[in-house]
């Protein structure tokens, strides 16, 4: 758009003809006669309860026996959406385009959908209200006098950090609308942000200047004081972390070549994805030794005869709940989607259809992983069904304007909204009713050929013993359990079991030679004791 070029021409410069800040008190006649509840303040969590005990690879592996959340299948109907509302973003009568969106992460407070935009306001609505009523807007704030371009829950809804076009971040308490920290250190626009998994404290920033950042908010500076904010620095940074290779020939480039576009803190706790403006590479980097990148992945030819060229750039990156896929949304009008411990084998899937024209068109993957939802230059919004690539994704029209941050509600499955050049934000929710199934044919298939030695299962289930004749038991915890005809041996002429053996899964997984085993996926997820990893990179590289 106009807007959103003008901005990004004049770099990170700000603006400062805004003197003048209103914020919405209670007596407001903008507000709610009874706004949603809000979270109260509360205190972090401390350092022990945040952090969780285990591998997270462990963890993947426990989750594919005891099954990843619920997620729809649709046998032979395409995935509808219904438009439940739409909301202009502006302030004193002026319209300004909408930049970033994010709905609380909370179950109570999921319905909570914030908004920022091109002049630096905060806003958040009630989604479960008409929006265009102007009920359901709950409160807004200038939080920058600059646009801001991200944005990001945390502390269980009560804190609110925004990335901005003057260079800054800030840390907002939700209740108060009041500043109560600022990160400083990047020389450009900060474009995306991304939190710890577990530990709210920490996060990562990417900025228009080529650099990366780690923050810790419990790392203050106290010399540095902006009035009553709390100034904090970085505790590490990767600077041209994102250069091509003319680039590192030349000392000076453009900024805009080196920008880094969009960040990612992985579900294994310790590491981070990362992708720019220059090219389709997404690299990966352990927190603990930032020397060098663990590994980098980029779309590969499907043929030796094919080429691929990776001369575009990456407008956002997303992760499912789980952490086991990784979708990079590419200046190629294409979405790829990455296995994370199977890297090495490039992307496993790809969706088309949407026109992907700018920097500011983003895409998120569902939190379990069943769809893929993309903001477009065309003015709809498109949505892909992961496990069927082949079938055509699901138009959302409505905007009057390139689509450009999307997110999906963490709690009311079937929930997304969409924001775009329009000054408007829209929300929509799923249609089409779920099957008796909740998982595809194929994710049951998957669990089962991942389903390791009769003694692991009664490692995982734990000392106690599970009563095999409840089906309702075992469909609790989504588990094969052993049954009679699994124990007992099979019956039948030798050519009947040699077609058995054949086409039993479980029973082919437990005639796997070790030499085999340590070839496959599950290694990963679970690997012998002999092995000591210390990094991420022995998980990323291993196959």
């Amino acid at each position: 758009s106009s807007h959103k070029s003008h901005f990004e021409s004049r770099g990170s410069s700000i603006k400062l003809q805004k003197t003048s800040t209103s914020f919405l008190s209670p007596s407001s006649s903008s507000f709610p006669q009874s706004p949603p509840s809000f979270p109260p303040l509360m205190e972090a969590p401390s350092s022990s309860s945040r952090c969780r005990s285990g591998s997270f690879f462990q963890d993947i592996r426990s989750r594919e026996l005891n099954g990843f959340r619920k997620r729809p299948y649709y046998e032979d109907s395409k995935l509808q959406f219904a438009e439940m509302g739409e909301v202009a973003v502006e302030h004193n009568g002026d319209e300004t385009p909408p930049l970033a969106i994010s709905f609380c992460k909370t179950a109570k407070n999921a319905h909570i959908l914030a908004v920022s935009d091109e002049e630096g306001y905060l806003s958040l609505f009630d989604s479960r209200r008409k929006l265009s009523s102007g009920k359901a807007r709950i409160t807004e704030w200038v939080a920058h006098q600059n646009a801001i371009f991200d944005i990001r829950w945390i502390k269980d809804d009560a804190r609110i950090l925004t990335a901005s076009g003057d260079q800054s971040i800030q840390l907002w308490d939700v209740q108060g609308k009041k500043c109560i920290g600022v990160l400083l250190g990047h020389t450009g626009s900060v474009k995306s942000l991304s939190s710890h998994p577990t530990n709210s404290d920490l996060l990562v920033s990417g900025s228009r200047d080529g650099s990366f950042a780690l923050w810790d908010l419990r790392c203050q500076n106290t010399s540095t004081r902006r009035s009553t904010e709390t100034c904090i620095s970085s505790t590490a940074m990767v600077k041209r972390a994102h250069l091509s290779a003319q680039a590192k020939r030349v000392r000076r480039t453009k900024t805009a070549s080196t920008s880094i576009t969009s960040v990612l803190y992985l579900k294994d706790e310790v590491s981070i994805a990362t992708a720019g403006a220059v090219d389709s590479i997404v690299k990966f980097w352990d927190t603990r030794n930032l020397k060098s990148q663990v590994t980098q992945v980029s779309p590969q030819p499907k043929s030796s005869t094919e080429k691929v060229n990776i001369m575009h750039g990456i407008s956002s990156l997303s992760q499912d709940s789980n952490g086991m896929f990784l979708t990079a949304s590419c200046m190629d009008n294409r979405i790829y989607l990455y296995n994370v411990l199977q890297l090495q084998k490039g992307p496993v899937q790809s969706f088309t259809g949407c026109q992907i024209e700018s920097f500011f068109v983003k895409s998120v993957i569902s939190p379990d992983a069943s769809s893929i939802l993309s903001g477009s230059s065309d003015g709809n919004a498109y949505v892909w069904q992961v496990e069927r690539p082949q079938m055509d994704p699901t138009v959302l029209k409505g905007h009057d304007g390139e689509v450009t941050a999307v997110d999906w509600c963490p709690s009311e499955e079937g929930k997304i909204a969409t924001c775009a050049d329009d000054f408007t934000v829209r929300v929509w929710n799923a249609e089409t009713s779920y099957s008796s199934s909740s998982r595809s044919p194929t994710s049951i298939r998957r669990r089962i050929m991942n389903l390791p030695s009769r003694e692991q299962r009664q490692l995982n289930l734990g000392s106690e013993e599970k009563d095999s004749s409840d089906p309702e038991e075992a469909m609790n915890h989504h588990i094969t359990l052993p049954t009679s005809e699994s124990i007992m041996p099979p019956m039948g002429t030798p050519e009947a079991q040699k077609k058995r053996l054949h086409h039993d899964p479980i029973e082919s997984v437990e005639t796997t030679t070790p030499e085999s085993a340590m070839k496959s996926p599950s290694s990963v997820l679970n690997p012998p004791s002999s092995l000591k990893r210390k990094t991420i990179r022995d998980y990323f590289l291993t196959a």
